[in-house]
């Protein structure tokens, strides 16, 4: 054999869970890789598969056995090797038997420690065939299965029952077993475009031998192909399927013979709400909708078949005859749920739980538009479409529609609403409340909407704060960090320049009659909103420290914080920027230092001439400052406080601050205290790292 190789490894399988096949997929072949590596074998390339009857890797280029290694093993240090006589001791001897060698075989390691024996041995590689079974049981070991099955009369376990074992170097089949199985060179097919087993000449003919027998292995491959062949079709109407990665890729695990197909339903269908027509058709039939150029929806759809069928009508036949009940139950829902008005079910509200500490989601309705009322007024919206609109904003949770599609809640709220005559500014409100609902999820459009937004959301966190089960560790069953940091990005994207001390504030009085929410728990809420903005900066890539330097101010304005952020990121790449904060820094430990109080600046204690030019600047800026921080311009303050660098240096060069005569030591501190306190406008900048 070769140097090098191409390996292959497939576990074959029953079918595997469509929604974590990639996840199973990607733990599969980093596993192997990274033993690989650990093994010190080098390779050139890899290409991972996986379909769902097999999970498969091909490494290419890897070497086929471990180099030598020589290991040098160190014994007792010389003075105790030997005795006075010169003859080896008994450790002396006892290490060198354990290393198959006599002690004067042994070489001697000098250091500037002293002098110990030594013996380099030399260790051989092992074969990449003798080491593959161990890496394909670790890396099945290794896959994230939360349930796994056992099949036959055996003991096995495994996320599916194992079918074939194919571990191939070249031409070679590795031996090694798996849960029963014994590795071969055959694999399966297509479950019905392929007879029998499939003998593979090689490793590397492994995809083009399964894409002859119906089978596009490549997961990317085949998702691209679902897509390309989808869209085409969809073109025929002018249409664009309605679809989303999770979606491409659960279709993409459902298949191994991708073959698109166009299939319709009945036009009457279309007087139901798009949306849950959409979500019955994605969710519950892994379809793809189609949409024309306004983005209304049509009276036809896409599915994906796993077989190039002889009788393309009667598939496509099959597939109207399984959707038409789902959309005659979601047209009798809807039709059933407008007979009644949407404000009707806010009773039944009342029945249905929240949580036992806060009362039920009626409770909870009352107490988000009272909020929302208040937080119109604070945005200047209306206050009288913000508290209905927050009144009925969970009402459809009572309705049949939403019982049995509970992902088009809010959504449904908005279309019953205007059937019932609201108003459109309701309406919108309604479903606007839910946003954002994850990550890039879009925001309220309307004031109003944003109101209810946060009043719900305030309502949460407020709550369950307020009955101690804050989130801890990864145990958030409420979901308050995705509350909060929705929160942030409607207060900071929407530009609302709302107090978060104040929203708090309005939520915990809407509780007074519940339970009552102490100054200490709303501060707690606070911080732990402001601690989501460090997450949230991280993955925009703003600096660690640069959120630091901004959380040490505490402001509570979330889109103050946001400016500040930017200003500071932005002051960070000033050439001016290092010694400042550096400056701060030790500022803050001369302050931190002094026993004594701090009062105000007296000009005829400054005697130095630099300390004098330090005043002197500080004077020349301050207004401009005020002025700009009292704007919210956090750009415009760190500018002119940079102009500061050169009197800041000269202080810190020629006068020495801790002066004999204790007025003047009081006065120099009075123009440090000065000096920060204009810095401690924006950020503490002292937490900058150079």
């Amino acid at each position: 054999m070769s140097q090098t190789a191409n390996l292959l490894i497939e576990l074959g399988t029953e079918e595997l869970p469509p929604k974590s096949l990639r996840q199973l997929s990607d733990s599969f072949t980093s596993s192997v890789l990274a033993q690989i590596e650990s093994s010190k074998l080098a390779f050139t390339s890899h290409k991972s598969y996986a379909t769902p009857r097999r999970l498969a890797v091909l490494v290419a280029g890897v070497e086929t056995r471990q180099a030598d290694e020589v290991v040098e093993k160190r014994g007792p240090a010389v003075s105790a090797a030997f005795d006075a006589d010169g003859q080896p001791t008994k450790a002396a001897i006892g290490w060198a038997r354990g290393n198959g060698i006599e002690v004067a075989d042994a070489e001697r390691l000098v250091t500037d420690k002293g002098e110990w024996l030594l013996h380099k041995a030399t260790v051989s590689g092992q074969s990449l065939e003798a080491l593959l079974p161990g890496i394909v049981q670790q890396a099945a070991k290794q896959l994230p299965v939360p349930k796994v099955m056992r099949w036959g009369h055996g003991t096995h376990a495994f996320i599916r029952p194992l079918q074939r074992l194919t571990i191939m170097l070249d031409e070679q089949v590795v031996a090694a077993e798996l849960f029963g199985i014994k590795s071969s060179n055959v694999v399966l097919g297509h479950r019905f475009h392929s007879q029998g087993d499939i003998p593979l000449p090689s490793a590397s003919t492994y995809e083009q031998c399964l894409l002859d027998a119906h089978v596009v292995a490549d997961f990317a491959a085949r998702r691209a192909q679902i897509e390309t062949q989808s869209t085409e079709l969809a073109k025929s109407l002018k249409a664009t399927p309605v679809w989303d990665d999770a979606l491409l890729d659960e279709v993409t695990s459902l298949v191994e013979w991708p073959v698109p197909m166009m299939a319709e339903f009945e036009a009457r269908f279309l007087a139901v709400p798009k949306e849950a027509l959409i979500y019955t058709m994605k969710d519950d039939q892994r379809y793809f909708p189609l949409v024309d150029s306004d983005g209304e929806l049509l009276p036809q759809f896409l599915f994906v078949s796993n077989i190039q069928s002889r009788e393309p009508k009667q598939v496509t036949e099959g597939n109207e005859k399984v959707v038409r009940p789902r959309l005659s139950d979601a047209e009798f829902f809807f039709n059933t749920d407008k007979k009644k008005p949407l404000a009707s079910r806010i009773e039944k509200l009342d029945t249905i739980l929240f949580q036992k500490e806060l009362g039920s989601i009626g409770d909870k309705a009352r107490r988000i538009a009272l909020v929302a009322g208040k937080i119109a007024v604070e945005l200047k919206a209306d206050q009288e479409v913000a508290e209905r609109a927050g009144l009925l904003a969970k009402a459809d949770l009572a309705s049949d529609m939403v019982m049995e599609f509970p992902e088009v809640q809010g959504i449904m709220g908005m279309h019953y609403a205007r059937h019932d005559g609201e108003s459109e500014a309701v309406a919108v409100a309604i479903e606007a409340h839910y946003h954002p609902r994850f990550a890039g999820d879009s925001l309220p459009s309307t004031l109003e909407g944003s109101a209810v937004a946060l009043a719900d959301k305030l309502d949460t966190l407020v709550g369950i704060f307020g009955i101690g089960q804050t989130p801890k560790g990864d145990r958030d069953p409420f979901g308050l960090r995705r509350a909060a940091i929705g929160m942030l990005r409607i207060l900071v994207e929407s530009k609302l320049d709302l107090d978060l001390e104040t929203l708090v504030r309005y939520a915990a009085e809407a509780y007074s009659d519940v339970i009552a929410v102490p100054d200490d728990v709303q501060t707690q809420i606070v911080d732990f909103l402001l601690g989501r903005f460090r997450a949230w900066y991280q993955e925009q890539g703003v600096a660690t420290d640069v959120i630091q330097a901004v959380l040490a101010r505490r402001p509570t304005r979330a889109l103050d914080f946001d400016q500040r952020i930017q200003a500071v990121a932005t002051f960070r790449t000033n050439p001016e920027a290092d010694a400042l904060a550096a400056a701060n820094k030790r500022v803050g430990n001369i302050l931190a230092k002094a026993h004594q109080s701090i009062g105000d600046v007296s000009e005829a204690l400054l005697t130095e001439a630099a300390e004098i030019a330090l005043n002197q600047a500080l004077a020349q800026i301050s207004s401009n400052v005020e002025a700009a921080a009292t704007q919210g311009d956090y750009d415009s303050v760190l500018s002119a406080l940079a102009t500061l660098r050169q009197p800041v240096d000269e202080f810190f060069e020629h006068v020495m601050v801790n002066a004999d005569d204790e007025a003047v030591k009081a006065n120099r501190l009075a123009l440090l205290q000065q000096l920060r306190n204009q810095f401690l406008r924006v950020a503490d900048i002292s937490v900058l790292q150079s």
